[in-house]
C-alpha cells in the first residue's frame, strides 16, 4: 500500500542530471577557472597567495558571470578554509552576527573561516564597518564579490584591509571553452551552424552565466538540424547590453565618447554614442554631452560645432526618436571632424581663477559709466576713448584694474577658424604697442 503522506522528493544536488547546467560544470580547482588566469594563475595574486597557503582578505571586482563565486568557493578548498557565504541582497545585520559568532566558534578549532559575501556593495557603510573588528582580528578573511566599483561603494576603512582584484570580462575565447564545457557534460553538441554559435558567443557580452544559461535552453530544444542566427534568435531572447544609466558603466561610456571626439575618431565616437543609445540613454543627455564637446575642446576652432548641436536639440525636440536620433549622429560626426582647440576652456579656467585672486578691484576710472555730475567730476569716464572714432577703429586703451597688468587669458590656437582670430589679435597687439609707444 502506498504511503498516504510520502516524503516530499529531496532537492536535488549541485551535480545531479537536474541541476543548472551552469552548476554542473562549476570548476573543480582554480586552475580550472576560465579567463581569470591574470589573478589565478602561479604569477597572479591569488595564485601566489595559495602556494604560500595564506589568504588575505579580498574585493573581486569585476562584471557578471565572470566567475567571482567560484573563485571564492575554490579559495577555501585550496587553503583548506572553513567556507561560508552570504548574500548583500538577502542579509542583514542578525544574519552577519550569525556568521561571526560561527566563525569564532570555528577559531576555537583552529581553522580560520573564508567569509564570502556576494553583492558587498549593497551592504550601508554602517553594515560594511561591522565587517573591520572581525577582519583585523583574522576571525574571518573576507572575499567580497562586486560588479561596481569599490572606489565609490566601500568604505575606504574596508578597502584598507582588502586588496581589490579585477575579473576580467569574459572574451570570445574564454566563452567558446565554456560552450565546449558544456557540450562534453550534456554529451551533444549545440545544435547550432558555426555562424550561429559566434552569435550566441557575442549575445552573452562577457557573462558566462548567461551563455550557459541560454545554451541549456537550447539543449532542451534538442532537434537534427543545426540552427542558423536568425532561427536561434528567434528562440532565445536578446541579451540588454549590461549598463546602468547611474553607476560607473554610464560614466565609462561617456568618458569613451568624449575621448574619441577629442582624438578626432568619428567611427569610435559614433559607436560609444550607439552604445548608450541602443542601452536606452535618453538621446538629449547624450547630445547635451556632446554640446559641451562643442565649447570645451572645439570652441572657435569651429563655431559652426555650438549651432549644429543646438540644432540637433530642436530637430529632435521636433522629430522625436527614432527619427530624431540622426541629428544627434550628425552633431556627433562634426564635432568629431571638426578642428580641435581647448583654448576656451583654458581660457574660462585662468579668468575664474584671475578673477579669485584679484577680489572687488575696480575698473579703471576712463572705462567707467559717469551719470551724474559728482561721477564725472571724481574722474569717471575721463579719457575714455570711443573706438568707433578712433582710427582703424581701434583705440589701444587699457581696460585692466590699476593694480592688475593686462594678462593674456585667451590663447587661440593655429587650427580652424582660430587662426583668423590669432591674426586679429596680433594685428590689435601690433596696434596697441604703436599707440601706446606713440602716446610716451
Amino acid at each position: 500500500m502506498a504511503e498516504l503522506f510520502p516524503e516530499p522528493p529531496q532537492s536535488p544536488s549541485p551535480l545531479s542530471d537536474h541541476a543548472p547546467l551552469a552548476d554542473r560544470i562549476r570548476p573543480k580547482a582554480l586552475a580550472d577557472v576560465i579567463g581569470q588566469e591574470h589573478i589565478t594563475g602561479a604569477d597572479g595574486a591569488i595564485g601566489r597567495m595559495v602556494a604560500a597557503g595564506r589568504l588575505s582578505s579580498m574585493i573581486l571586482w569585476g562584471p557578471p558571470g565572470t566567475g567571482k563565486t567560484s573563485i571564492a568557493r575554490l579559495l577555501a578548498d585550496a587553503v583548506g578554509m572553513h567556507y561560508m557565504a552570504v548574500s548583500a541582497v538577502f542579509s542583514g545585520v542578525a544574519d552577519l552576527k550569525k556568521a561571526f559568532a560561527e566563525a569564532e566558534q570555528v577559531a576555537r578549532t583552529g581553522k580560520s573561516t573564508l567569509l564570502f559575501v556576494d553583492e558587498i556593495h549593497r551592504f550601508n557603510r554602517a553594515q560594511q564597518d561591522g565587517f573591520l573588528p572581525f577582519v583585523e582580528r583574522g576571525t574571518v578573511t573576507l572575499v567580497g564579490a562586486t560588479t561596481e566599483n569599490p572606489s565609490f561603494e566601500l568604505n575606504a576603512a574596508l578597502l584598507s584591509r582588502a586588496q581589490v582584484l579585477v575579473l576580467n570580462r569574459l572574451d570570445d575565447a574564454a566563452l567558446g571553452k565554456l560552450l565546449s564545457r558544456a557540450e562534453e557534460e550534456v554529451g551533444t553538441p549545440l545544435p547550432l551552424t558555426d555562424d550561429a554559435r559566434t552569435a550566441l558567443i557575442a549575445s552573452a557580452d562577457g557573462d558566462g552565466r548567461f551563455l550557459l544559461n541560454q545554451a541549456e535552453t537550447l539543449f532542451a530544444i534538442g532537434g537534427t538540424d543545426p540552427l542558423d542566427p536568425a532561427a536561434m534568435a528567434a528562440l532565445l531572447h536578446r541579451r540588454m547590453p549590461v549598463y546602468d544609466k547611474n553607476r560607473e558603466g554610464h560614466y565609462n561610456l561617456i568618458s569613451a565618447l568624449h575621448k574619441s571626439l577629442r582624438g578626432s575618431d568619428p567611427q569610435a565616437a559614433l559607436y560609444w554614442m550607439a552604445r548608450m543609445l541602443v542601452a536606452g540613454e535618453e538621446p538629449l543627455y547624450v547630445l547635451r554631452r556632446i554640446t559641451r564637446f562643442a565649447s570645451e575642446d572645439i570652441g572657435l576652432a569651429d563655431p559652426q560645432a555650438l549651432q549644429q548641436c543646438m540644432a540637433a536639440k530642436d530637430a529632435y525636440e521636433f522629430l522625436g526618436s527614432p527619427e530624431g536620433e540622426l541629428a544627434i549622429v550628425q552633431a556627433c560626426l562634426y564635432c568629431a571632424t571638426a578642428p580641435k582647440s581647448n583654448a576656451i576652456y583654458k581660457a574660462q579656467k585662468a579668468a575664474w581663477k584671475l578673477a579669485k585672486e584679484t577680489g572687488s578691484l575696480m575698473p579703471p576710472a576712463n572705462i567707467l559709466n559717469a551719470p551724474t555730475k559728482l561721477m564725472k567730476d571724481i574722474g569717471y569716464g575721463k579719457g575714455y576713448a570711443y573706438d568707433h572714432d578712433a582710427e582703424d577703429g581701434f583705440s589701444g586703451a587699457n581696460y585692466w584694474p590699476d593694480e592688475v597688468a593686462p594678462q593674456t587669458l585667451y590663447q587661440p590656437v593655429e587650427r580652424g577658424f582660430e587662426r583668423q582670430v590669432n591674426e586679429r589679435l596680433r594685428y590689435w597687439d601690433k596696434l596697441r604697442e604703436g599707440r601706446q609707444s606713440g602716446a610716451k
